[in-house]
């Protein structure tokens, strides 16, 4: 029996994908999960009732969704929440609409990574800033294996990237609601930070990851983005948090390059 069937038989991945009048390119991401080579997955989608086409879209390939949800939600992480309770698979990964998986093999080696450590609790990986249409590379972010240290004075994983046992959001709890943009970074400190939790680096690009985020595309949205940091930061006990903003900012400069 072949290393990837021995990972299927033992190992199922949930992958969450939330999105809300996402019809240009819903596509390109279910494709994305669908064509992977690994076969234990769980696709979970939640539709913030969408009035664009994208649930023609999705109803496409409903026989490769095992949850769809389409209503009304809080926002984003309230949409990843709903998905989290849905997910019984061993890792959870999360897939945005506008995303892609950045070729047939991801899946298949972020279990093989859990395989071949049992008490590895989430790992992450590279990824790519694309142009929305031409799909050309802007901006690469490269992770690496980083220390406590590290992490409290502002590195961070490429939050696509990160894949998590299940049983971390029951111990330690889901995306906070209250603070907005941030709500992705609070959950890393509490995770990496807080709770100390292990993880490994796979020097492997994951995402392939359209530009025109939700948390950069206005002077106010930066502002906000700041302010909620800050907060996230503050609630994770987190020492001088202003300088852990600038470093975090400046540390991505490096990946223009």
């Amino acid at each position: 029996m072949s290393e990837e069937i021995q990972v299927c038989l033992s190992m199922k991945i949930s992958i969450i994908t939330v999105v809300y009048n996402g019809k240009i390119h819903i596509e390109d991401c279910i494709k994305s999960i669908i064509n992977q080579s690994f076969s234990a997955i769980e696709y979970i989608v939640i539709d913030g009732g969408s009035t664009d086409g994208t649930l023609d879209i999705i109803e496409k390939y409903q026989p490769y969704i095992s949850h769809l949800i389409s209503e009304k939600d809080k926002g984003l992480y309230d949409a990843i929440n709903k998905g989290i309770a849905l997910a019984s698979g061993d890792l959870i990964g999360l897939l945005n609409a506008d995303d892609m998986l950045a070729d047939e093999q991801v899946l298949a080696k972020i279990a093989a990574a859990f395989q071949k450590d049992k008490n590895m609790e989430g790992v992450h990986g590279d990824l790519n800033y694309i142009m929305p249409e031409s799909l050309k590379v802007i901006r690469k972010w490269r992770g690496k294996q980083a220390s406590f240290k590290e992490i409290e004075q502002g590195w961070m994983p490429a939050h696509p990237t990160l894949y998590l046992k299940r049983s971390l959001f029951d111990n330690y709890g889901n995306y906070a609601l209250d603070l907005g943009t941030a709500a992705d970074y609070d959950l890393m400190l509490r995770y990496f930070h807080t709770h100390k939790i292990k993880t490994s680096y796979l020097p492997l690009l994951m995402v392939n990851m359209r530009t025109g985020g939700i948390s950069n595309n206005s002077l106010k949205s930066l502002c906000k983005a700041f302010l909620n940091d800050y907060r996230a930061l503050q609630k994770n006990a987190i020492p001088i948090p202003l300088v852990v903003i600038l470093r975090k900012k400046l540390s991505k400069i490096i990946q223009f390059w």
